[in-house]
């Protein structure tokens, strides 16, 4: 029953993300001719090019969320060959809730918001729309996901390089990626740079939100303390800032005297804190401060949880 509870949440969360991406797309980056990257850049780059050749199928244009579908098949016979049919059973229903949404949003868009003389969601300046468009597909992948799912497209193609390539965060690959996916859409924008910067405006703050939802900010800081009081400083510590400390063993090179040194790891938050208990108890301790940019453990990453 739990498990059960876990998988429909997570499903909801994937319909939320879809969603929220989606309207970064529909409401921000194609009404400016923006191609932030990814698979949804570069549907927006044929549904333009289509467009101009009036290209259509049984007499109907063809929207850019049924691009996004089309292209995603040889992608996901990818992913299932490399990942397995889990991996696919949640690719799958990230694609399609990718691609209805994307497509229920465009006529929302067109149909009624537009006709309708509704322009209080319309935002005209392009730096705005990069930016809002850029941080609505982060926080849409984001949520998807930290659902355990993907949208298919270059979710699929990060996922590939992430496994040869895990010390580069998802944000910096996405990031390589949506660039030559953006000079893609040099000829859509009629070559013109500025459509070009906006797009990598979008595109940067979507990779930098990205990873700030994915791996956060730590804010941790690693302290080591030095002190001829260690034992009351961590008595100190584990009683009012409820954190870990671990003794260390150290020889003073000068006097050659055995000493104990604290090292700990504290969030940046509490690190003010954690400097006043130390002087209040040994007031010429000797701190090593420096900033720590993952930590896992108890308080902060699981280290066992799948890579994102």
């Amino acid at each position: 029953m739990k498990q059960t509870k876990k998988y429909i949440l997570n499903y909801l969360l994937v319909i939320l993300g879809a969603t929220i991406y989606a309207t970064g797309t529909v409401f921000f980056n194609k009404p400016h001719s923006l191609a932030p990257g990814g698979l949804s850049g570069f549907a927006i780059v044929l549904n333009s090019i289509f467009n101009v050749v009036n290209f259509k199928v049984f007499g109907n244009e063809i929207s850019v969320g049924i691009i996004v579908f089309v292209l995603n098949v040889p992608l996901l016979a990818v992913g299932l060959w490399k990942f397995g049919k889990e991996f696919l059973a949640g690719t799958v229903f990230g694609t399609v809730a990718l691609a209805v949404s994307t497509s229920l949003l465009e006529k929302l868009y067109a149909d009624v918001l537009i006709p309708s003389g509704a322009d209080w969601f319309i935002v005209e300046n392009d730096i705005l729309a990069a930016l809002a468009g850029g941080c609505f597909m982060a926080v849409g992948l984001g949520t998807v996901f930290k659902a355990g799912a993907t949208t298919g497209g270059t979710d699929i193609i990060l996922k590939l390089l992430r496994l040869k390539y895990r010390h580069m965060p998802s944000g910096r690959i996405f990031l390589c990626i949506d660039s030559m996916i953006i000079l893609s859409s040099l000829p859509v924008v009629n070559f013109k740079i500025e459509r070009i910067l906006l797009s990598f405006i979008g595109m940067i703050t979507c990779s930098f939100v990205l990873d700030l939802i994915l791996y956060g900010k730590d804010g941790a800081k690693l302290v080591y303390i030095v002190s001829d009081k260690t034992p009351e400083i961590a008595q100190k510590l584990l009683k009012e800032l409820c954190i870990g400390a671990t003794f260390l063993d150290g020889i003073g090179a000068y006097t050659g005297v055995k000493k104990e040194v604290i090292m700990c790891v504290v969030k940046k938050t509490s690190y003010p804190k954690l400097k006043d208990l130390v002087s209040e108890v040994d007031p010429h301790a000797f701190l090593i401060v420096s900033s720590a940019s993952e930590v896992y453990g108890v308080g902060y990453k699981n280290s066992f949880k799948q890579e994102l």
